[in-house]
């Protein structure tokens, strides 16, 4: 069986309370071993590593701020990001980034927050998690500022063009394909078969964005092989290259 990792799923969330130990066995079953949790705020951080000491095998913690968390007086939460980042290790530093989809009256926050988080990546020497909602002009360029070699890390849910995705690329960057992937006007099937595959990483963003045939429903990590089968299809490659790939990318990037 081919072995697949999440990059990316919020599996600590209430949408799981009732049968997260289902959850985890049915992500085992379909091969998906390794499943990585980006953190949220200062609230989200005890279920996840709760959740982490549960399953200590298959679910690896980050620390973050996302940017939807992001608002006036945000540098008290970023101090909690960087006391836990000092404590313990995590897998990165994520999710973090800038979301104009919702409100854009945030964005100098937003920028500012994810310069200190960037620079506690170098320091800690983790990658980042990125997440760009409606910002990807805005994100790409702080990226760009700010790499000086020693920051590395994913776009989180990529769903940009042929072009973005190359700028991504020459930062050295991962591109995460989710759900969207397998969406019939997602617009990711123009994309995919030109991207380069050692960029790739797999992911679900659980409990969002399911895949095709569950759009609209719970995501969850066991439906990954779903997407890795729309990105074998479209690249023109086997499943299980698909896995191969993209598990070592996964395994490259978070030092696991």
């Amino acid at each position: 069986m081919p072995d697949f990792i999440d990059t990316h799923a919020h599996i600590y969330l209430d949408d799981f309370k009732e049968d997260i130990a289902q959850v985890i066995a049915q992500c085992r079953s379909e091969g998906v071993n390794k499943i990585f949790m980006p953190n949220i705020d200062p609230d989200s951080v005890e279920d996840m590593l709760a959740l982490e000491r549960a399953f200590p095998e298959s679910c690896f913690a980050m620390m973050g701020l996302h940017p939807c968390s992001v608002k006036p007086g945000f540098e008290k939460a970023l101090a909690l990001v960087e006391s836990w980042l000092a404590r313990r290790k995590f897998i990165a530093v994520g999710e973090i980034g800038i979301d104009l989809y919702w409100d854009k009256s945030f964005l100098k926050e937003q920028q500012a927050a994810f310069i200190i988080q960037s620079n506690l990546a170098k320091k800690y020497r983790l990658p980042i998690v990125i997440h760009c909602r409606e910002s990807f002009d805005e994100t790409i360029a702080l990226v760009e500022q700010l790499n000086d070699g020693s920051l590395k890390g994913v776009f989180h849910c990529f769903t940009g063009t042929v072009e973005e995705a190359e700028r991504v690329i020459r930062q050295g960057f991962y591109l995460g394909l989710g759900g969207v992937t397998t969406f019939k006007n997602g617009g990711m099937d123009k994309v995919v078969p030109y991207l380069d595959m050692d960029h790739v990483l797999l992911e679900t963003d659980s409990p969002y964005l399911a895949p095709v045939p569950y759009r609209g429903k719970r995501n969850q990590p066991g439906y990954i092989p779903l997407i890795a089968g729309r990105i074998a299809e479209l690249k023109g490659i086997t499943l299980a290259e698909v896995a191969e790939k993209t598990t070592s990318n996964a395994e490259n990037l978070f030092k696991i």
